[in-house]
């Protein structure tokens, strides 16, 4: 059975249970030892051998160690890039206004010719040719995200992207100065890993992520960018401030026409 989030969207019960496993790890102090297996299982309510897979994830990104016949244990939680959403920053910005080492893993970058969903996002007839820029980005000696950039080649050329790129599209044209960019319009979902990001994160098939699907404006009105971005939820922490409207507010804005 899935469980039903706000509009229609469906969370499958092993989503879940990841979920729940994580904010468990994440407020537990490192050293510490976790529920037994058999307390665990029932406080969740899965069974052992589903609670064991699940668990199997976070033991990969070396955020819990199983000790036969002893324990569960949390090693410890990774530095957090933690950032508002108001503003577009690179992993890259991030990273450095804390001090957490990033670099660029796997890349690589092909000429392809847009589907349906690039093409309506960019704005371009299916089939132009388009530059595509997909690379892993490690931080803490593991991958923590993975990022994949559709740009027309008339915005950046995979010539330009061989010399100086470092991982960031955003901070590469920012530095470029061209063309002038204004704004991004950016979806947030959280998703199963697809088989070619689990790989490249490694993380199991099926691990919830976080993805941003964004459209990057030039000043012009002009979309110069549409990227998947794959985030390890262990690793980022994303907010946002909102302002609160009264109810003055709302009747004084009312009246005022």
């Amino acid at each position: 059975m899935a469980y039903k989030r706000n509009h229609g969207e469906y969370v499958q019960p092993f989503q879940r249970l990841q979920v729940q496993l994580a904010n468990l790890i994440n407020n537990t102090t490192a050293g510490e030892r976790l529920p037994s297996e058999p307390e665990l299982a029932k406080q969740l309510g899965v069974s052992r051998a589903t609670l064991r897979e699940a668990m199997r994830t976070f033991e990969g990104q070396g955020l819990i160690r199983r000790r036969q016949g002893v324990g569960t244990f949390v090693v410890g939680h990774p530095q957090i890039i933690e950032t508002g959403l108001e503003v577009l920053e690179s992993i890259e910005s991030l990273a450095k206004k804390i001090n957490l080492p990033v670099t660029m893993g796997a890349l690589n970058i092909a000429q392809v010719a847009a589907n349906a969903q690039q093409a309506e996002a960019l704005q371009v007839a299916e089939g132009t040719p388009l530059v595509q820029v997909s690379r892993v980005i490690r931080a803490q000696e593991r991958p923590v995200a993975y990022l994949i950039d559709v740009l027309p080649e008339d915005v950046l050329t995979p010539a330009e992207l061989r010399e100086g790129f470092t991982g960031s599209v955003l901070d590469f044209l920012l530095r470029r100065g061209n063309p002038p960019l204004t704004q991004s319009l950016t979806e947030i979902r959280a998703v199963p890993a697809p088989s070619d990001v689990a790989h490249a994160l490694e993380v199991q098939r099926g691990d919830v992520l976080l993805m941003f699907v964004a459209r990057l404006f030039a000043v012009n009105g002009q979309v110069v960018d549409f990227s998947l971005s794959y985030f390890l939820p262990g690793y980022f922490k994303f907010h946002i401030v909102r302002s609160v409207v009264t109810e003055h507010a709302v009747v004084s804005n009312n009246s005022s026409g």
